[in-house]
């Protein structure tokens, strides 16, 4: 199945920073609707406003962690099936085991670059 690349991508992040370079590398891949949260609260009203077909959420954030945030997306019958990827700086083995019983779709460790950012989105939603 082809990815739709005008689905809505929410990409949530305190570091405005990350959220543009994010931002910028997903319109490399040729996504054309990207959202953005500055914490987990703000992307849980996005959620909740529109149709979204991807999340990429921080871990680190405050006051609601990206952790949070997918515990509170995994615990919504409307939002639960949300492909969600989660982005760290740290590639802690427990980080990595927490997010993926939370339910996380896929994971990142930063620095990353287009290609790598193409691969964890095809292994979630399919090549394109």
């Amino acid at each position: 199945m082809a990815v739709d690349m005008n689905m809505n991508v929410l990409i949530v992040d305190d570091y405005k920073t990350m959220l543009r370079i994010i931002e910028n590398l997903l319109k490399q891949l040729g996504f054309k609707n990207i959202v953005q949260a500055t914490d987990g609260s703000a992307a849980l009203k996005v959620l909740h406003e529109m149709p979204v077909g991807l999340v990429i959420s921080d871990w680190n954030m405050q006051p609601m962690t990206g952790l949070q945030l997918l515990k509170e997306v995994r615990a919504d019958e409307r939002l639960k099936a949300m492909p969600f990827i989660m982005i760290t700086a740290e590639s802690k083995t427990e980080n990595v085991v927490a997010a993926k019983e939370a339910g996380v779709n896929n994971y990142i460790v930063k620095p990353f670059n287009a290609e790598t950012l193409k691969q964890k989105i095809s292994a979630v939603l399919g090549s394109f």
